[in-house]
């Protein structure tokens, strides 16, 4: 059973639509916790003032009757209380202003680059669209996914490990790291890089600039044999590495170790094999980041994600207008600071929606029964693989 995400919708539309299919009948709708998570990515010292006139809330216009999935297509929705607003220029039945036009593309955005591609002179006609707005409905989407994976003991966690040259530390096989980041206002663990990220982001905002980080994202429960080593796409470190790249502003994902894996020796890389009756396989690293030959091996999943600053500056950089060609200063739309902190609530979206799309493959099911009973035959073979 194939799991499909697919979002619509713009950042000054109506509202931001998301669409699944894959999702067997019978799973329950968890309201609060999707809204939740809505919240969270709204979250993060640096967000701009979009976020005080958004309250992001799910509706569900199909797919569900009487609280579980019928197995059909499931569509949410996510209203933009902003449209108000931008009605006047973002209608989509004919040209009434051209107030809102934008003309001098921002370097780092997607405005030149989606404006050459479709013959637009107007960017607006590309930015709406490739707005980190559109990530409001993968989340919706993940809190689908997370209340499947929740039902089998997988749960997913993040924190930011840097913004800036910052750096925050946090040992990822420690279960701390999330509840440390979810009392701070920027998502570190670690309180005295809190402090100093602070007050980079306050001298960014001053400077008219914005800053980029990292932050990593850890899934825990993850049984072995997700994904595949013979299909190419279906490599489960394949389909992380398209997820999170798809993310606004990702321009580099690692899993595990990461490019570190490079610099050491093979001795120094590979987890060794143990074996107990009580854990079975197991083992006391985890450099691999839980996935090897493109399958999980039931290790935590660890992925880190790196986000470049965010183009819209206060102080914008040189452009050239695509109406007449005279140079000037880029656009400037408002905007975020730093968004690192909401990136890693998105990047646990796109983890739990990937995970949960291998899981359906390995235990595919019309109803969440039978889902649970092909993971518990495959639970028990496991757990009895030297008696067999």
């Amino acid at each position: 059973m194939k799991v499909i995400v697919k979002t619509a919708g713009e950042s000054h539309g109506k509202g931001i639509m998301a669409m699944v299919e894959g999702f067997p009948s019978g799973l329950k709708f968890d309201e609060d916790l999707i809204n939740e998570q809505l919240f969270r990515r709204q979250g993060g010292y640096g967000r701009g003032g979009r976020m005080e006139i958004e309250k992001d809330e799910v509706e569900v216009l199909s797919g569900f009757y009487q609280g579980e999935s019928l197995g059909t297509p499931i569509v949410l929705w996510i209203k933009n209380r902003d449209w108000e607003n931008w009605e006047e220029f973002m209608s989509p039945k004919d040209e009434s202003s051209s107030k809102k036009k934008v003309t001098l593309p921002r370097p780092g955005h997607a405005d030149l680059a989606g404006a050459l591609k479709h013959g637009f002179r107007d960017c607006r006609r590309a930015l709406e669209r490739t707005s980190a707005r559109e990530t409001a409905g993968r989340v919706a989407v993940g809190g689908l996914s997370r209340t499947l994976l929740n039902r089998f003991g997988i749960e997913i966690v993040s924190w930011v490990t840097g913004i800036g040259q910052l750096k925050a530390s946090c040992n990822s096989e420690s279960d701390d790291c999330q509840e440390l980041a979810d009392k701070s206002p920027v998502r570190v663990p670690d309180g005295e890089a809190e402090r100093k990220i602070l007050e980079e982001i306050e001298g960014a905002k001053a400077d008219g600039d914005s800053l980029g980080g990292s932050f990593e994202v850890v899934a825990s429960g993850v049984p072995p044999g997700l994904g595949s080593y013979s299909n190419p796409g279906k490599k489960l470190d394949a389909r992380v590495g398209a997820g999170f790249m798809s993310i606004p502003a990702i321009k580099s994902v690692e899993i595990g170790l990461g490019k570190g894996a490079g610099s050491k020796r093979g001795s120094e890389v590979h987890d060794e094999i143990y074996h107990e009756d009580e854990t079975g396989f197991y083992r006391d690293s985890n450099e691999a980041g839980g996935i090897e030959g493109g399958i999980s091996n039931g290790e935590k999943l660890r992925v880190k994600a790196t986000m470049k600053p965010i183009p819209t500056l206060g102080k914008p950089l040189h452009s050239v207008d695509l109406t007449d060609g005279e140079e000037g200063e880029a656009a400037k739309e408002r905007s975020d600071v730093c968004a690192v902190p909401a990136a890693s609530v998105v990047g646990e979206a796109e983890l739990a929606n990937i995970v949960a799309g291998a899981f359906l493959d390995k235990f595919a099911g019309d109803t969440m029964d039978e889902v649970r009973e092909s993971f518990e035959r495959y639970s028990e073979r496991l757990e009895n693989w030297f008696e067999g």
